[in-house]
């Protein structure tokens, strides 16, 4: 059953008031909320990810940076941030050295991603193939597959992916309704992320909280 993580971003962007949109989630069993690496200051995403490990939640810092020296720039500002997981980027060798001791997890990408918002290219066994040439290295705690950013069969990408190895998947880009949320489900990634399909109204025309109160209520989702 996956894990339900709350992106507190908007077409791969953090958004302005996520602070407010946070503090509506007082209270709420959500476990994991992450954010991009763009959108807001520095200081705004530090002091956002210290409230948010004070209420006990984990919190992931997903890089959408498109060239390998930003991309260091992120994975530095993670480590400052003190984020629990790091999803995201592709220069997974560089990473796994940098964050080496600091207890963060990491999750990269599988395939190849380009754009922004990220897309994800390549054949399905070209992805299927990356998935395991970095869940080999160690220091690569899991994978971020980005399955419905994929000109393809998502649901069967993913299935194939999980099936290639043996650590966690999250499934993550525009799942933006509870039919893929299940496809996720039953291709057996460990967590999905949504995001702009909450603030775009696609789950419920509710307020934020309600929304993500009804994704924890679906089945076979925790928190």
């Amino acid at each position: 059953m996956p894990h339900f993580i709350f992106m507190l971003t908007r077409e791969d962007r953090t958004v302005a008031d996520a602070h407010r949109v946070y503090a509506s989630l007082a209270g709420s069993p959500l476990r994991y909320i992450g954010f991009k690496d763009i959108g807001l200051p520095f200081d705004d995403l530090a002091a956002l990810a210290r409230r948010a490990k004070r209420d006990g939640r984990q919190v992931m810092l997903e890089v959408v940076s498109s060239s390998r020296d930003a991309e260091l720039r992120s994975i530095d500002a993670a480590m400052r941030l003190g984020v629990d997981y790091l999803l995201g980027g592709r220069h997974a060798v560089d990473a796994v050295r940098l964050l080496r001791g600091t207890g963060i997890r990491y999750f990269p990408f599988a395939g190849r991603t380009e754009g922004h918002p990220t897309r994800l290219t390549g054949t399905m066994q070209e992805i299927v193939d990356d998935a395991r040439r970095l869940a080999a290295l160690p220091g690569v705690h899991g994978l971020d597959l980005l399955a419905y950013r994929f000109d393809g069969d998502a649901a069967k990408l993913a299935r194939r992916v999980v099936q290639a190895v043996d650590i966690p998947v999250i499934a993550a880009g525009s799942i933006d309704g509870p039919a893929r949320v299940q496809a996720m489900r039953q291709a057996g990634a460990w967590a999905f992320t949504v995001g702009s399909a909450v603030f775009d109204g696609r789950f419920l025309t509710e307020p934020v909280r309600q929304q993500v109160e009804a994704i924890l209520g679906m089945e076979g989702v925790l928190a």
